[in-house]
């Protein structure tokens, strides 16, 4: 096993204090991050959530996503919730880092989507690895989980890996006319389930 973990501490938050988990995947040399609240290893379905790193929408509060939006959202579902987990994860740019993400980003301003952007730079629409979540998850005692997400690939790559999921929670947050392009690429060419809102706004921004 590659992903080993390290240390936990505890996190004061403007929502709880969550206990965070330190990971290490020895193989990339990355270090991952998991936030809990309550008791998550008694057996029942724990809310929870995958989150990639995002540093421009989670740190810098960029318009151009959702992903800030989201990762407040969820945790502030998890401390009403009284019990969770969200998964940090470091794959920022859906796996190609965070310069050749502002790479995709020129392209986008020059027109186009984020798919196409990602693979104008010789990447694929989507490089994250969930696989390094069954550790985790695993060393947190967790085997079951009502995923806060809207990317069906996340529910599949759990259950792939021997994780239950309950319950898929939509996590619709965030739309403003800077993202109107980016929510309709991701409903309508990686097939995030957003509803009707964005479906059929692929064409134009």
């Amino acid at each position: 096993m590659s992903v080993v973990f390290v240390a936990a501490s505890q996190l004061p938050t403007p929502f709880c204090v969550f206990t965070m988990h330190g990971f290490l995947d020895e193989v990339t040399g990355k270090e991952h991050v998991a936030l809990t609240l309550g008791d998550v290893a008694n057996g029942e379905p724990v809310l929870g959530r995958l989150h990639s790193e995002c540093l421009t929408g989670d740190a810098l509060f960029s318009l151009r996503c959702d992903c800030g939006f989201q990762l407040e959202a969820a945790m502030r579902a998890i401390a009403e919730a009284g019990r969770g987990v969200l998964l940090y994860l470091r794959q920022e740019g859906r796996g190609i880092g965070l310069l050749n993400k502002i790479r995709a980003y020129e392209l986008q301003d020059g027109g186009a989507d984020t798919v196409e952007a990602n693979e104008q730079l010789g990447f694929g629409a989507d490089q994250r690895d969930y696989s390094i979540c069954q550790p985790m998850l695993a060393h947190l005692g967790i085997t079951r989980i009502k995923l806060m997400t809207n990317n069906p690939r996340k529910v599949k790559a759990l259950q792939g890996f021997g994780v239950q999921v309950s319950e898929r929670v939509p996590l619709q947050v965030g739309s403003n006319p800077h993202n109107k392009l980016y929510l309709a690429t991701k409903a309508g060419k990686l097939g995030h389930m957003l509803g009707v809102l964005h479906q059929g706004e692929i064409e134009q921004p």
